[in-house]
């Protein structure tokens, strides 16, 4: 019988074989710095420490986006976004909380800061924050961001649209149907609100003398205004134009109806069941979870909301009790990357999908794309700048122009994606705003933050 031991594989012998067909080597006796392959090998993950949070602030008409940059103490930066029309102060005041922090703990950090975030435009600093880590993080790891949410559903992300609206309903249709044909839209948005038919008598029942202030910032049920039949006949006659004009077979949506009561809300779903509205949005304030039911429950027009809630739960709460038919989280509000598609795999298990609000610069831009592609129950995402002939220019690293026939194609470089091209930002700065000028006067806070006692 021949020595077992002449059978026997020699185990270092074929590692190191292994290590050498695999170019690993980790598993030889080659350094383990050898070993370091698709991580950007001029930084170290582990060793990373975030020392300074800058801005430039896009502000030429119609955009109002500050961009953020975090940097670091290897050179490596990410960017971020505050929401359309919010102050980069809600950021700056983030600053000495964040510094000399790893950025690539990304979830930890959000959840020391989103303390300081508040439905709407107020949540704009954190969720900026928590992009530029990403961006950061995918960088140093060699991938895109969608890679470390779980990998992407989708390779492509279908974006919708409005247009400028106008009291000639025909030439309203027109331009819808110029998004359809001339731009390659595959779903559209009309805004129809009550105002187009208001100055037509017997078509809006209201209190006489109302102030702007009080049509603009009392909740909805508080303001007494209902739509006739007329006023429903009237608006009617826009969604009819432009079905012809687009087909039954795109879907469209409708947003800005106006502040209204709930029992004009539910008429005005009946009265739109024949043009099969993907949903109307934000009918009431978000927060009247019965209200929102009542609603749903009675409209066969499908229902929608959420661009101005913060964090998940409120989401949850919309879901579990089925008060909307879809939700519509805006990522630079909501809480972020992570924190959108936590609130999307929520909806999913109680069958909501979920459409995304965005408004923004391309950088914002891409961090949605990224949490849209990794998220199962998304339906498409909103574009308020079709018609701004700059707005690609902003970044550079991008297949260009960065919506094609109604989709953005999802990038594979690390991070987020993109750069900025730095002539174009400064081209469109807020006037008197400087081009990521040191903050030094925010790198110190004396709050002393608790989350609780």
């Amino acid at each position: 019988m021949k020595n077992r031991k002449s059978h026997l594989i020699d185990r270092r012998g074929i590692l190191k074989t292994s290590a050498a067909a695999l170019g690993t080597a980790w598993l030889a006796d080659a350094p383990v710095e050898g070993a370091v392959q698709n991580v950007n090998t001029n930084s170290s993950p582990s060793g990373l420490k975030i020392t300074d949070l800058r801005v430039a602030w896009i502000g030429r008409a119609p955009m109002n986006c500050p961009i953020l940059r975090i940097d670091t103490n290897q050179g490596v930066y990410g960017l971020g976004e505050v929401r359309d029309g919010a102050s980069p102060t809600y950021a700056l005041m983030l600053k000495s909380r964040i510094l000399d922090e790893n950025p690539c703990n990304v979830d930890r950090l959000f959840r020391k800061i989103k303390q300081f975030g508040a439905p709407a435009r107020q949540a704009g600093g954190v969720c900026s924050i928590e992009m530029a880590l990403w961006d950061i993080a995918g960088k140093v790891h060699g991938v895109p961001v969608y890679q470390m949410l779980g990998g992407k559903f989708r390779d492509r992300i279908r974006i919708y649209a409005d247009t400028t609206e106008s009291r000639d309903p025909q030439t309203y249709a027109r331009r819808m149907k110029a998004r359809k044909e001339e731009m390659g839209l595959t779903w559209l948005k009309m805004d129809l609100g009550i105002d187009m038919v208001s100055d037509r008598p017997g078509t809006v029942t209201m209190p006489s003398g109302l102030s702007k202030d009080e049509e603009t910032l009392l909740p909805h049920p508080f303001v007494a205004t209902e739509v006739t039949d007329k006023g429903i006949e009237l608006m009617s006659e826009y969604v009819a134009a432009v079905r012809e004009a687009v087909g039954m077979e795109i879907p469209l949506a409708m947003d800005h109806l106006g502040h209204i009561g709930v029992k004009s809300c539910i008429r005005l779903g009946r009265a739109f069941e024949k043009f099969n509205l993907s949903w109307m949005e934000d009918l009431i304030p978000w927060q009247y979870t019965d209200l929102w039911k009542q609603i749903t429950d009675a409209s066969p027009t499908p229902t929608l909301t959420g661009e101005d809630i913060y964090l998940k739960e409120d989401f949850i709460k919309l879901s579990q009790n089925h008060a909307v038919s879809k939700i519509h989280p805006d990522l630079a509000s909501a809480g972020g990357i992570l924190e959108t598609k936590k609130i999307g795999d929520a909806a999913m298990e109680y069958a909501v999908p979920m459409a995304m609000h965005f408004a923004g610069s391309p950088v914002s831009c891409m961090a949605n794309v990224h949490c849209a592609a990794a998220t199962q129950n998304f339906l498409t995402l909103e574009n308020h700048s079709l018609d701004v002939p700059w707005w690609n220019d902003l970044v550079e690293g991008i297949e260009k122009p960065i919506i094609q026939r109604g989709y953005i194609k999802v990038p594979e470089k690390p991070g987020l994606g993109v750069t900025l091209n730095e002539d174009a930002v400064r081209q469109h700065l807020m006037p008197g705003a400087g081009y990521f000028e040191p903050t030094t006067q925010w790198d110190q806070e004396k709050s002393w933050d608790r989350l609780w006692s």
